[in-house]
């Protein structure tokens, strides 16, 4: 099989697992729509505080939702053995990171979408520019699951990987925190030249980390 089709049945096998529990729709998007819920009634909706951090606000809860995601994808790994299986399908590494990430992405995606209507509705953001929001977005996510992927295969074999990801992780995806609530900024501004910046920003770090996924994760998967 090609590295593509690889990572299709790598991908295919990890949104199989997340569509038969669901957590996505029952558990991460609940959360995240409390998390909008209580800043709504927090902030003063009068004086323009929500729709001046509705970005911000955004991306720390998908971020958020990603650490959960990431950390359950590689729990399940632990407890059933799946791991064992990888390392013994003979598939290629950076197949198998691919796969991971790009399912891992989806369903940032998926849970991305609807929090958008949940931050129009409840916080009245109107999107401006939209072709750089949606750009930001996607460079973004890709960067968020390229990067929890190799972090999360990092601490797999570790005791205490629930609270070692998010330390792991957090310092390394702060740029992509900073240039996709920037974008977002500019773009719901309608300011698109402030935003193109950032979404090559976004973009690059994406490219990065997908290299260095492409390359570690066969010997990190091994020594996990």
């Amino acid at each position: 099989m090609s590295i593509v089709q690889e990572a299709a049945l790598i991908a295919g096998k990890d949104l199989k697992i997340e569509t038969r529990a669901r957590v996505i729709s029952q558990q991460i998007l609940p959360f995240g729509l409390i998390v909008l819920l209580l800043f709504a009634f927090a902030l003063d909706p009068d004086r323009g505080v929500l729709r001046r951090v509705a970005p911000g606000l955004f991306w720390v809860t998908v971020l958020l939702a990603a650490l959960l995601a990431i950390s359950r994808a590689f729990s399940i790994e632990a407890e059933h053995g799946a791991r064992d299986g990888l390392r013994l399908s003979g598939l290629d590494g950076s197949s198998i990171f691919l796969g991971k990430a790009a399912a891992l992405a989806l369903e940032l995606l998926i849970f991305e979408a609807l929090l958008t209507v949940g931050v129009v509705v409840l916080f009245d953001v109107r999107l401006g520019s939209l072709v750089p929001l949606v750009l930001a977005s996607l460079a973004a996510t890709v960067g968020l699951a390229a990067a929890g992927t190799l972090y999360g295969v990092l601490a797999a074999g570790i005791r205490a990987r629930e609270t070692l990801v998010p330390v792991l992780l957090l310092p390394v995806v702060a740029p992509v925190l900073l240039g996709a609530t920037r974008a977002w900024e500019a773009s719901i501004d309608g300011v698109t030249s402030d935003a193109w910046p950032w979404v090559a920003l976004l973009g690059i770090f994406a490219v990065l980390f997908v290299g260095i996924g492409m390359l570690a994760f066969g010997p990190l998967l091994e020594e996990s």
